[in-house]
């Protein structure tokens, strides 16, 4: 995921290793360990794809303290444990911060000698209102444009430029404000403590929203910690008696959590991309990203594919790369042609929940039109002819008249993509970079090109619009759409192999050549099914060659091409999600000890990594690093990496629920180092399941009624309770 071209472009801003994220929706803080944000970094309080403050330094006696520690207990907030020792100080610092659109801190400051102690507390502020992009570029304004209005009850920043209205307001209680600072006089007696909060809170339309975390509100129920609990609930349990494992299927739950956001359309939520730089909606990511967490809770998948129909292309609109059935790439406040338009949130008001995503969109993407209709396809496998997936069906056969007359626009059979725009994306698909799409001598492939993946979600849409039809009682839809997907995978088959290779080309560039590189690519079409049994075998050996896995991981780009660079974005980095289908496919398709492979080397990771897998990290060796070594700029949490711990673990069950055929089929090879694996409360077919496995042995202790549990092929074996 890199930038859309209508929006930004050019290279991230670095967010070092140890910058602290918080977040909640949309609205995000990134500090320093010890909570402060320094003007001149890439850090701040962001929403609404604005940065509302672009400094927030504390200092006691004109001393910032020193970081020891910080504790992330949820998403939405974080407390920052520093120390002040100095010849007559000896202080413990605590700051609570808490995100839920506003933003409250709390600070303890405990006195550690026996005598009182009078302090100077500040906390400097400033507010700079870049936008997003501006940041993630390093090109955020050196000078402010703001206008500053001093209130009874607290400081509030304008931003200058347009009638927008939006602002930050910053009040405390017993402090002394000034424009650019919150000033208290802490007296502290000794052993004792000193206490006082911070409130800060975006402006709209002139008006602050109201305060998330009011000052006498039990915190257990706020907001934000009730939606985070109310979801953890109503969502699938899965744990791992491995202890690693375990820690990476909790964290993965969390922080899947943090990034729903609401758009005002809908009650359900979608899934932004990822933080910082892709908190919205995204087509390709938050359809992949649906797809792998249908075993923790479909109304993910629910809420992206609501949002996505409702912003389906309509008209041919060049500057947004709009056509009618297309899927859009991403969502953004700023994408208007004025300030005022790009201010506005999606909707009406300031609404309550974590978060809101934009209004504009941008379309320029030739992988999420086919991956809509598949994921309804999913659903359907997991629900059967249930209301979501009949609502979806218009929008799923205008999404396949756009494959037909945009998506194949020379008729050839397959899908390709150029841009419309000199301003969008140059690549468009999942490895959207200007460089991602080489030749095997390094040669930069020209569109139009046909990418090898994109060709493998068109087989799953059409598989998946027949599989609908069948559910639908219309057999002549369904064999008319089974019959294109057999055309596809034949002629897919036939002029993408490269022979002389052993393997799958990337794709097709403009003149039809083959892009011969050795990439990772090929594991996607292995896990849509398009790849033909002929020649699965020498995917898989490839798959798992020194050249692609790195032994943390299967590399984007392989090390013998010429355009190879582990620190890359998408020519030999290892991106965890990438894997996640990889492995699936593997197994799926019966090579269990490749996929089981590339599960426990991408679990390795999230261990190394404190169970949090970022969104993509170096393709060095693992035998020269012990440890994955970081891509700069990251993203994390970021949706698919965060996703991956769920898809790994239905992999290893080997779940693949039919409800529409009756039976849910399940081939467990769970590794014996990752111990025993269980769901509980997993959504199925207006039910809930319950499984347990260890090895290749499953116990099913509640199954949904109507269904036949099909365990290796064996319809009807006797399930323990």
């Amino acid at each position: 995921m890199t930038t859309s071209g209508v929006t930004f472009t050019g290279e991230s801003a670095p967010v070092a290793r140890e910058t602290v994220t918080v977040l909640s929706g949309a609205s995000f803080v990134l500090s320093r360990p010890n909570g402060d944000i320094d003007r001149d970094a890439p850090l701040g309080f962001f929403g609404h794809d604005t940065r509302l403050l672009s400094g927030w330094v504390l200092e006691i006696d004109g001393t910032r303290p020193e970081p020891l520690t910080h504790h992330l207990p949820s998403p939405w907030c974080c407390r920052f444990i520093s120390r002040v020792f100095t010849d007559t100080h000896r202080l413990l610092v605590e700051r609570a911060r808490y995100v839920d659109e506003a933003m409250r801190e709390d600070l303890i400051i405990r006195n550690l000698h026996a005598d009182p102690v009078t302090l100077s507390v500040q906390i400097r502020f400033q507010a700079d209102f870049a936008s997003l992009f501006e940041v993630k570029e390093s090109r955020a304004p050196s000078e402010t444009d703001t206008r500053v209005q001093l209130t009874d009850t607290g400081v509030c920043l304008l931003r200058r430029v347009g009638d927008s209205g939006l602002g930050v307001d910053v009040h405390a209680a017993g402090a002394e404000l000034r424009p650019d600072a919150v000033d208290f006089v802490a007296e502290i007696p000794g052993r004792g403590e000193w206490k006082a909060t911070v409130h800060v809170q975006p402006v709209i339309g002139g008006e602050p929203i109201p305060a998330r975390f009011p000052d006498g509100h039990p915190l257990a129920e706020t907001a934000a910690a009730v939606r985070q609990r109310q979801w953890e609930h109503g969502t699938a349990e899965i744990r791992s008696s491995n202890p690693d494992f375990d820690e990476a299927l909790r964290r993965a739950r969390h922080d899947l959590g943090s990034l729903r956001i609401f758009d005002g359309g809908s009650d359900l939520p979608v899934l932004a991309a990822g933080s910082p730089w892709f908190m919205t909606l995204f087509g390709r990511d938050s359809l992949l990203t649906s797809y792998m967490t249908l075993a923790l809770d479909p109304t993910l998948a629910q809420g992206v594919l609501d949002a996505l129909a409702r912003r389906q292309g309509e008209r041919v609109v060049d500057r947004t790369e709009e056509e009618p059935g297309r899927i859009l790439h991403e969502l953004r406040f700023d994408e208007a042609d004025d300030a005022t338009d790009a201010a506005l949130p999606y909707g009406t008001g300031p609404g309550t929940a974590a978060g809101r995503i934009g209004r504009h969109a941008y379309y320029g993407t030739a992988d999420a039109t086919p991956l809509f209709v598949a994921l309804v396809g999913e659903y359907a496998r997991w629900h059967g002819q249930c209301s979501t997936v009949m609502r979806m069906l218009p929008a799923v056969d205008r999404a396949l008249e756009w494959i037909d007359r945009y998506g194949d626009r020379d008729s050839d059979g397959f899908v390709e993509y150029e841009r419309a725009t000199p301003s969008g994306l140059v690549n468009q698909g999942w490895k959207d970079s200007w460089d991602g799409i080489n030749f095997a001598d390094g040669t930069i492939a020209e569109a139009p090109i046909a990418l090898c993946e994109v060709q493998g979600y068109v087989y799953g849409a059409f598989s998946a619009r027949a599989a609908l039809a069948e559910l639908c009682a219309e057999p002549e839809l369904a064999e008319h759409w089974q019959d294109r997907a057999r055309r596809l995978k034949k002629a897919f088959n036939e002029r993408f192999w490269l022979p002389d290779r052993g393997w799958f080309a990337v794709g097709l560039d403009s003149d039809k050549r083959p892009i011969d590189a050795l990439a990772s690519n090929m594991g996607h079409a292995l896990w849509t099914g398009i790849v033909d049994d002929e020649h699965a075998p020498a995917v898989a050996r490839q798959l798992v060659s020194d050249e692609l896995f790195s032994g943390w991981g299967v590399r984007t780009l392989a090390t013998s091409m010429g355009a190879y660079d582990p620190m890359s974005y998408h020519n030999g980095s290892v991106w965890p999600h990438d894997n996640a289908l990889i492995a699936y496919g593997l197994m799926h398709r019966g090579f269990v000890d490749e996929g089981r492979r590339i599960a426990e080397g991408i679990l390795d990771a999230a261990a190394a990594s404190g169970g949090r897998l970022p969104e993509l990290f170096a393709g060095l060796e693992r035998d020269a690093y012990p440890v994955p070594v970081p891509y700069p700029t990251a993203c994390s949490p970021q949706a698919w990496a965060s996703a991956v711990p769920i898809h790994l673990a239905r992999a290893l069950l080997g779940l693949e629920p039919e409800v529409h055929h009756g039976l849910l089929r399940a081939r467990p090879r769970v590794p014996e180092r990752l111990g025993i694996l269980s769901v509980t409360g997993l959504p199925l077919a207006g039910g809930r399941l319950q499984v347990r496995a260890e090895g290749n042995h499953i116990d099913g202790a509640a199954i949904p009624d109507g269904l036949q549990w099909v365990v290796e092929g064996l319809v009807g074996q006797d399930v323990a309770p």
